[in-house]
């Protein structure tokens, strides 16, 4: 068992060395993002599949979100998602605003498979189809490790490193890379649920056209038996043009099960200026 945990970990290590051309990991999941982006070692929505594959081990039996997002650049950019997860095996569509391909997307289909190697130790990926004109096929890589209330995440994203051939040029999909870590908090008092959680980039990313390389840290608690989610959260780049930003978000339920997600970030950092609202059902 310690060989293949040890094994999985190297091959996300050796994924580690590569600079990126590729979306952030902020450009999705509306939850995430009110954190501040810091969600690696949480991941326990739909949007694992984006984030962590392996967190669809620790969400709930069944959760299914469409999600829709605005990033504030100029010209302003929208994304769009629609994923579906269960413990163990998860779907995802998202379409996806390229910034070196102008009015063109990014489209992903994804499918996601995980394993739990032991109480503690979860491994999961997800097999993406990635269109941009071309059709190619890609691989994201996830882990994360539960202890009490602790948990760890580490994730890696476009293993393969595809490249497009687009009408302004080549576009390069380079790997990514993020860990994170997660207390998780249950009470039976007035906050219900309580998550405190910090990610952090181990590459730089050049996806929006300039250097970023990303901490974060969030705050997300649910209130009134879980009717009500507030979260926040703030993530600085630390290279390249530099920047920081904050974040604020809100979940309610429409009724048991069916919430409403929104989210709005802020701050001198470009590549963060959003907002994005989604439909999450959940049981």
């Amino acid at each position: 068992m310690r060989t293949l945990v040890l094994s999985f970990l190297g091959v996300l290590v050796l994924a580690f060395p590569c600079a990126a051309h590729a979306q952030l990991y902020e450009t999705v999941g509306i939850r995430a993002q009110g954190l501040g982006g810091a969600f690696v070692a949480v991941a326990d929505d739909a949007t694992a599949t984006w984030w962590n594959p392996a967190g669809l081990a620790s969400g709930p039996f069944f959760d299914s979100l469409i999600e829709y997002g605005r990033i504030r650049t100029s010209p302003q950019t929208s994304v769009r998602g629609v994923a579906a997860a269960f413990p163990s095996l998860g779907v995802s569509y998202y379409r996806l605003p390229i910034n070196q391909m102008g009015d063109e997307h990014l489209g992903v289909v994804g499918l996601t498979f995980g394993q739990s190697l032991n109480e503690h130790i979860v491994v999961a990926s997800t097999l993406k189809l990635e269109r941009a004109g071309e059709t190619h096929g890609d691989l994201d890589l996830g882990a994360l490790v539960r202890f009490g209330i602790a948990q760890l995440g580490i994730s890696v994203k476009n293993v393969r490193g595809a490249t497009f051939e687009t009408a302004a040029g080549p576009l390069v999909l380079d790997r990514q890379a993020r860990a994170g870590m997660a207390i998780l908090g249950r009470s039976n008092g007035w906050i219900k649920e309580m998550t405190i959680a910090v990610d952090a980039d181990l590459i730089t990313d050049s996806s929006m056209g300039a250097k970023t390389r990303h901490i974060a840290g969030g705050l997300e608690v649910w209130i009134l038996s879980k009717r009500v989610g507030l979260r926040g959260g703030g993530s600085g780049n630390t290279v390249g043009l530099k920047g920081t930003s904050a974040s604020g978000g809100l979940s309610l339920a429409l009724k048991s099960g069916l919430y409403v997600d929104a989210h709005h970030t802020n701050g001198t950092d470009p590549s963060r200026k959003a907002w994005g609202l989604a439909l999450r059902s959940t049981f």
